[in-house]
């Protein structure tokens, strides 16, 4: 479980680094998807300028899982983005390529996530036996 651990982590990390860096940089690297449904999705966070706040977090996240600080933290606000790329990939512009990348992601974070489940556990108490 180590070794899956820091290869998500590394993997995690640098693809979410480079995601978040390539957004602010002149390269036109940012794909807006093939389809007009993933286009307009797309053009529509740009354009409400949520998509720069994501790709902040996205920057934050990757160096935090790179350096090995915070991954916990990171990868649980990473829980929400992860789902909403996944269904981008799958649903909004869905090629081989894309499945990849969806699934990809669903692992990496589930797999940092994971790792922290000891942690997790008590959050998921029904009933608090506290007086």
């Amino acid at each position: 479980m180590k070794i899956a651990y820091t290869i998500a982590r590394l993997v995690f990390g640098a693809w979410f680094l480079f995601s978040g860096i390539e957004y602010f940089l002149p390269l036109g690297l940012q794909p807006l998807g093939k389809t007009p449904l993933a286009q307009e999705f797309t053009l529509a966070m740009i354009h409400s300028g949520l998509f720069a706040w994501i790709k902040v977090i996205e920057i934050i996240v990757g160096i935090l899982t790179l350096i090995n600080r915070g991954v916990l933290p990171a990868a649980l606000a990473c829980a929400p983005l992860t789902v909403v790329i996944a269904y981008w990939n799958f649903v909004l512009d869905p090629g081989v390529v894309e499945y990849s990348f969806g699934i990809a992601t669903i692992v990496c974070n589930a797999i940092l996530i994971w790792a922290f489940r000891e942690r997790l556990w008590p959050l998921l108490l029904w009933k608090d036996d506290r007086p």
